[in-house]
């Protein structure tokens, strides 16, 4: 059993990288990988941990993506992190990211919320000031109670739609596989199905855009997510076969932040990813010295 999914502090989670680690050993799970959101400052911790829990590791990040007048997720791993490809595309992504960020926390204050970027600061990772930083913020701030989910919709993404952010901060699609490609990454479509997807197309308009990204270059998709339908599963098989794509799954674990959703296993035990998922991307990724990164 693996999990090529996984969220920790270093973005939305609420598990640092060494305990998803210590927790992966717990429950028995072959190896992991740890996919924040634009961010890869958990890989090292989570590495390091891995190897003292005797659970296998890859690294990874989970890139938000802009693709014809969509968002997506792309989960990439494998990378060689010290490439010159690399350091490029990671350089810019994190500049960008933390480029809006004083806008949007002007923006929540003036709708009555006691945040300032001092306030933020604090709750930023090794990485800087983003996104993650204002909800681990608001997390913790009384005046804007609710979940994760809640705070999301009612402050967060309402914010970057009002300052039309998502465009400016999320690379292109096709670029971003490209770049990462260079740095030895295995790249794979994650949660076709929802909003951050493909949920407003029919399967037909779904198959043409995932056919599409797969001649840009990216390489699989999620056969396995905890809240797939019957349908969503089928039709994740059916793209994986006629496409020759690669196969990942992940349960997009995020502690605490996402309750039902349980490291490896899912939602009520709904899944288990095969090993072999991990034996074929370590097969075509840098980490495992498949690819040469540039």
């Amino acid at each position: 059993m693996i999990d090529l999914h996984v969220h920790s502090t270093m973005s939305d989670g609420t598990y640092s990288p060494g305990e998803i680690a210590k927790l992966a050993s717990e429950k028995g799970l072959y190896a992991f990988a740890l996919t924040d959101h634009d961010t890869i400052f958990g890989n090292t911790a989570a590495k390091i941990a891995s190897m003292a829990y005797k659970v296998k590791f890859i690294n990874g990040m989970e890139m938000s993506l802009n693709y014809d007048g969509h968002q997506i997720h792309v989960v990439a791993l494998g990378f060689d992190e010290n490439s010159t490809a690399f350091k490029n595309f990671y350089t810019q992504l994190r500049a960008k990211k933390s480029a809006s960020i004083a806008n949007v926390v002007d923006y929540l204050h003036k709708q009555g919320l006691d945040i300032s970027m001092e306030k933020v600061r604090p709750y930023a990772t090794g990485d800087g000031v983003d996104k993650y930083a204002i909800l681990r913020y608001l997390i913790t701030n009384q005046s804007a109670v609710g979940d994760i989910q809640y705070l999301w919709d009612r402050y967060i993404d309402p914010a970057f739609r009002k300052l039309k952010l998502g465009i400016v901060e999320n690379p292109k699609a096709e670029e971003a596989i490209a770049q990462m490609h260079a740095a030895g990454a295995v790249t794979s479509l994650a949660h076709f199905h929802k909003k951050i997807g493909f949920i407003n197309n029919n399967r037909s308009e779904q198959e043409q855009h995932i056919k599409y990204l797969h001649e840009m270059g990216l390489d699989g998709m999620e056969a396995y997510y905890p809240n797939y339908s019957d349908e969503d599963r089928a039709f994740a098989r059916y793209m994986i076969e006629k496409y020759n794509l690669l196969p990942t799954g992940g349960t997009d674990f995020h502690g605490a932040n996402r309750p039902s959703v349980a490291l490896g296993t899912g939602i009520n035990n709904n899944m288990n990813v095969p090993d072999e998922f991990f034996t074929n991307i370590c097969l075509r990724s840098f980490f495992f010295g498949a690819k040469k990164s540039k």
